[in-house]
């Protein structure tokens, strides 16, 4: 699997040895863009569909936190690239992918690169499943699939009261119960919009039948 990447590093010298290195020992990596800042990464980010994301944490009008929280919903993997050790805990909040401390050493750098390559091919896999489960039965139509760790799980769309963003996972709440899906909030708000859900804030997609007056 090709995984596109872009840099975000406000130190030039930085972002030329990681682009060396990465044409070296991880050619499955193509760098498509680079920023230097906070705000110049948002941009691209908005405009790019990207797989992987280089991210140091300490840069000019904010650090590598405030632009996560800026994206919000996000379909790409992180890794962070930093001098710093004593970001790691929160890196982990944000669902890093993996924490590279400069000098980035080699091994290190291509085991952060093969491990984003399984989660993305795992992603790919599921998403497969799921088309493959929409095209086999009409019957779908007013269901999902979401992928649990058994497998797939269909649910009627009318059992569902509520969905909650919980970073890149979703929080699906039914009647007496809740799944916890390894999907953003903005893939449901993409598979239920046309099912009468409505997106009310960043963080939350309502079920408009359930909602009484």
């Amino acid at each position: 699997m090709n995984l596109k990447a872009i840099i975000v590093e406000d130190e030039q010298i930085s972002r030329e040895i990681l682009k060396k290195y990465l044409v070296n020992y991880c050619p499955n990596v193509t760098v498509v863009d680079e920023a230097t800042n906070v705000d110049e990464a948002l941009q691209l980010l908005r405009k790019s569909d990207i797989d992987l994301l280089f991210l140091d944490v300490e840069m000019p009008y904010g650090t590598a936190f405030d632009l996560l929280d800026k994206v919000g919903d996000r379909d790409f993997e992180t890794v962070f690239v930093t001098a710093y050790d004593q970001y790691a805990k929160e890196a982990l909040n944000q669902q890093a992918a993996y924490y590279l401390l400069k000098p980035i050493e080699i091994d290190e750098l291509i085991k952060a690169v093969d491990i984003v390559k399984s989660i993305k091919e795992r992603e790919e896999e599921v998403n497969i499943g799921l088309s493959v489960k929409e095209q086999d039965s009409s019957q779908l139509n007013d269901k999902i699939t979401i992928p649990t760790q058994e497998g797939f799980e269909v649910i009627p769309v009318k059992d569902i009261i509520y969905c909650s963003a919980d970073d890149n996972y979703t929080n699906v709440y039914l009647a007496n119960t809740h799944k916890l899906v390894s999907k953003t909030l903005k893939h449901f708000d993409n598979m239920l919009a046309e099912k009468g859900f409505c997106r009310i804030h960043k963080s939350h997609l309502i079920n408009a039948a359930h909602v009484t007056a």
